[in-house]
């Protein structure tokens, strides 16, 4: 059993690697700057170890990863900006070295390392790289396009009228996965530590296109779901920074070798879009 240390535990791929830990057994120090909040007990009440750490406070973090085996590492620009989320995370890794820890797991984004231009992967690949340089045992995931992004936010009040509304072509593919997939890749690769040391693997769970995202959430829900193409120019007065991913998208186009991922590593169970649209309860998401 290993002690793996989860930053964002309170969140979506933190919080789904630390019920995929649990899952396989190992102990997690769920690692948050808000030790009391209500996120926070609902971890301590699963049997997390709660531990206060402030990415901004490297002491925080060098008393966290004491005694920890490994680390689950997650930045993020939102809330901030990029050049806030490479400072953080640069002082994240430097702690995990200093505590000489067995393994770190760092979570990017599929493609950061291939030159997008997308501002928040080229921030997340400044980080895979200090990670490359340091003293300690690496592995990077790096997701695709998230499936929970279609239960939440702008996404989730456009279906409420019955629209997908989304910046890319009806018929441009691109590949997905759930949370849920990345926690449970995230546990194999500390449970396979000598597989995965030294490695970058991008992860998706299926590739579909607008068009049949669409047509799955119209048989998900029960109501009509049309998609409709949004301009990059109105993304662009919101978020240059989706603009750029949604640009790329379209352009390059997000791909990742599904077929294969499923062949070699099928205790992951690899969702379809069709099997997580199922899953949710969308007569309570859809109220408005």
């Amino acid at each position: 059993m290993l002690t793996v240390a989860v930053t964002g535990a309170t969140g979506t791929q933190g919080g789904a690697t630390a019920r995929a830990l649990w899952a396989a057994g190992h102990h997690v120090r769920a690692l948050t700057r808000r030790p009391d909040s209500p996120a926070a007990d609902a971890l301590r009440a699963l049997g997390a170890e709660i531990r206060h750490a402030d990415f901004d406070d490297r002491d925080s973090l060098d008393a966290a990863l004491t005694g920890a085996d490994a680390l689950f590492a997650v930045t993020t620009p939102f809330g901030t900006d990029t050049a806030t989320e490479v400072r953080q995370g640069r002082t994240l890794v430097e702690a995990a070295a200093a505590a000489r820890l067995g393994h770190v797991v760092l979570t990017s984004a599929a493609h950061a390392d291939r030159g997008t231009g997308i501002p928040h992967y080229e921030s997340k690949y400044e980080i895979e790289r200090h990670l490359r340089t340091s003293d300690v045992p690496w592995t990077v995931i790096a997701p695709a396009a998230f499936m929970d992004n279609y239960a939440t936010g702008w996404t989730l009040a456009g279906l409420r009228e019955g629209v997908l509304g989304w910046p890319m072509p009806a018929d441009r593919p691109f590949a997905l996965i759930p949370a849920a997939d990345i926690g449970a890749f995230a546990a194999l690769t500390f449970s396979r530590r000598r597989e995965f040391v030294g490695r970058r693997i991008d992860i998706a769970s299926d590739t579909r296109t607008p068009a049949g995202i669409a047509a799955t959430l119209t048989t998900a829900t029960g109501h009509p779901i049309t998609h409709q193409e949004v301009a990059l120019d109105h993304v662009r007065t919101h978020s240059a920074d989706l603009a750029a991913m949604f640009a790329y998208f379209t352009t390059t186009g997000l791909d990742v070798d599904v077929p294969a991922l499923r062949r070699a590593y099928p205790e992951v169970g690899w969702t379809t879009f069709a099997e997580w649209a199922a899953d949710q309860n969308w007569p309570a998401l859809l109220e408005n």
